[in-house]
C-alpha cells in the first residue's frame, strides 16, 4: 500500500492564465552539467560561432549524451550560474543572434513508425533528450536493454505543491503525447501504457478522452491525491501493484515523465532537440504566478522581471523545484535546465527554534522509503552505523522534516548522511 499525505496544492495560483513564451533572450547561459555530473568534455571556446542544436559538450563515462546549444549565436564567454541543485556550475554564454540557424534537419517532418529500435535510441541520444521530472538522466539509457519491456508507465502525477508544468503542457499538447506514446509502443514493441494522473485532476482526464479512444493500448489510471505519489517506485506499486529492488525494468516497465514524453514527440516528428521546456514560476512573493515556455539556458531573473515583477516583501526565499524536494537559492540568478520543472518565490518564513526530538515517530510511519529518518539524524556521522540503515533509499522528498512536530529539519541530516556515505565509496 502506498502511503504518503494530502498536502495544500496551492496550484491554482500559476493557472489562472494561458502558458506564455519567452523563446527570444539575448543571452542564454548553457551549463556544464548532466543530472549532477559535472565531467562534461568541452567543445567550443569564446568566439566559435554556434547553431541551434549544436554540440557544446558531452557528458563522459556511463549513459554518454551531448549538450545542446538552444540558441544561434556567438560564444561571448563562460560563467557560473546557480543550478538546481544550489551550486554555482560553469557555464557557456551564448549571445542570441536571434535568427535561429541550424545545422540540422530541424522542423523536417519525419513519419514517426518507420522508425526502427536502434534509430529510435540514436534520436534521443542525438537531441539530448532526457528526464523532465527532476533527476535528468538520459532518456534513450531506458529503452537500451535486452530485457523485455512489457509496460510503459507515463508519470503525469505533479504531486508537489504549486508546480502545474505539466498540467499545462496535457492541456495544451495531449493529442500528440497520445501519438508520441503509440508510437513509443510499436517502436520498441510494448504491450501496454498507462497514464498516471491524480483523481482530482478531471480536467486533464477528460483532455486525454478527447482522443484516447483511437489508442486501445493506452489507459488513464487515476492514482490517490497524496505526496509523494509521484515518486517513481509508488506510481509503478499503484498503477501495476509490483515493487522492485532498483529499477522498474526488473518488473518489465519504462517510466517516464509526461514531458519526458512530448519531448520525445519533438525529437522524433521534427528532430527538434530537447532546447525549451515549460516552466512553473509561481509563490506568494510574485506579482503574477505563471508558466511559461522558454528557451533552456534563459535566466530565471530576467523571465520574473518581464513577467512576473516581484512583491514589496524584498526578504524573498527561492527555491530551485517544489517546495517538498526543492532546493534554495540565494538569489534569482539561476538557469533553466532541462530538468528544472519549477521556482518558487515566498517570503522568508520566520523559522521556529527546533526543539528537541519527541521520538513520535512520525518521520518513520510517513517514509515512503520505509526507512527510519530520526535514527539516521542521530547517526549521520556515524558510518558504521549508517551503512546498516540504507541512507541511499532515501528518496529526499521532505515528508520527515514536513510531519516533524519539533520542527527539526530532518531531511537535511539524512541528506550529509548520504554525503558521507558517499564520500566512504569514493
Amino acid at each position: 500500500m502506498v502511503t504518503g499525505l494530502k498536502l495544500i496544492g496551492k496550484k491554482y495560483m500559476s493557472l489562472k492564465n494561458k502558458v506564455q513564451e519567452y523563446l527570444n533572450p539575448e543571452y542564454v547561459y548553457i551549463p556544464l552539467v548532466v543530472g549532477n555530473d559535472t565531467n562534461i568534455s568541452v567543445f567550443v571556446k569564446k568566439g566559435d560561432y554556434v547553431y541551434k542544436g549544436s554540440i557544446l559538450g558531452k557528458k563522459q563515462g556511463n549513459f554518454s549524451i551531448p549538450i545542446l546549444s538552444s540558441v544561434s549565436g556567438t560564444i561571448i564567454d563562460f560563467q557560473e550560474k546557480y543550478y538546481l541543485n544550489g551550486k554555482k556550475i560553469k557555464c557557456i554564454i551564448i549571445q542570441n543572434d536571434f535568427k535561429e540557424l541550424t545545422e540540422n534537419k530541424i522542423n523536417i517532418k519525419d513519419d514517426m513508425n518507420k522508425f526502427s529500435k536502434k534509430d529510435f535510441i540514436e534520436r534521443l541520444k542525438d537531441n539530448g533528450i532526457i528526464g523532465m521530472g527532476g533527476a535528468g538522466f538520459p532518456t534513450y539509457a531506458k529503452y537500451d536493454t535486452d530485457k523485455t519491456i512489457k509496460t510503459l508507465l507515463v508519470n503525469a502525477v505533479e504531486c508537489e505543491p504549486y508546480i502545474t508544468a505539466d498540467y499545462s503542457l496535457i492541456l495544451e499538447h495531449a493529442e500528440q503525447i497520445l501519438e508520441c506514446i503509440n508510437t513509443i509502443l510499436k517502436i520498441n514493441k510494448i504491450k501496454e501504457c498507462y497514464i498516471a494522473i491524480k483523481k482530482n485532476n478531471s480536467k486533464l482526464i477528460n483532455t486525454f478522452n478527447l482522443y484516447i479512444g483511437t489508442y486501445p493500448n493506452i489507459k488513464i489510471c487515476e492514482v490517490k491525491n497524496i505526496y509523494p505519489m509521484g515518486w517513481e517506485k509508488n506510481v509503478v506499486k499503484e498503477v501495476l501493484k509490483k515493487d522492485y529492488d532498483k529499477l522498474p525494468i526488473e518488473v518489465g516497465t519504462i517510466v517516464n515523465n509526461v514531458s519526458t514524453i512530448y519531448a520525445i514527440y519533438e525529437a522524433l516528428k521534427n528532430n527538434q532537440p530537447l532546447i525549451d521546456r515549460i516552466i512553473t514560476i509561481t509563490g506568494e512573493g510574485l506579482q503574477k504566478p505563471i508558466n511559461i515556455k522558454v528557451k533552456i539556458g534563459t535566466l530565471v531573473s530576467e523571465i520574473i522581471e518581464r513577467f512576473n515583477k516581484y512583491k514589496d516583501n524584498k526578504d524573498l526565499l527561492f527555491v530551485a523545484g517544489g517546495p517538498m524536494m526543492g532546493t534554495t537559492i540565494p538569489t534569482d540568478d539561476l538557469v533553466v535546465t532541462p530538468n528544472l520543472n519549477c521556482v518558487l518565490v515566498i517570503p522568508k518564513p520566520k523559522i521556529s527554534p527546533s526543539i528537541e526530538c519527541l521520538r513520535c515517530g512520525k518521520c518513520v510511519k510517513f517514509c515512503p522509503a520505509k526507512l527510519a529518518p530520526v535514527l539516521i539524524k542521530d547517526n549521520c556521522n556515524n558510518i558504521d552505523i549508517l551503512k546498516t540503515y540504507e541512507v541511499n533509499r532515501c528518496i529526499e522528498c521532505g515528508l520527515c522534516s514536513y510531519i516533524c512536530p519539533s520542527k527539526i529539519n530532518v531531511r537535511e541530516y539524512v541528506r550529509l548522511a548520504k554525503q558521507n556515505i558517499g564520500k566512504v565509496d569514493k
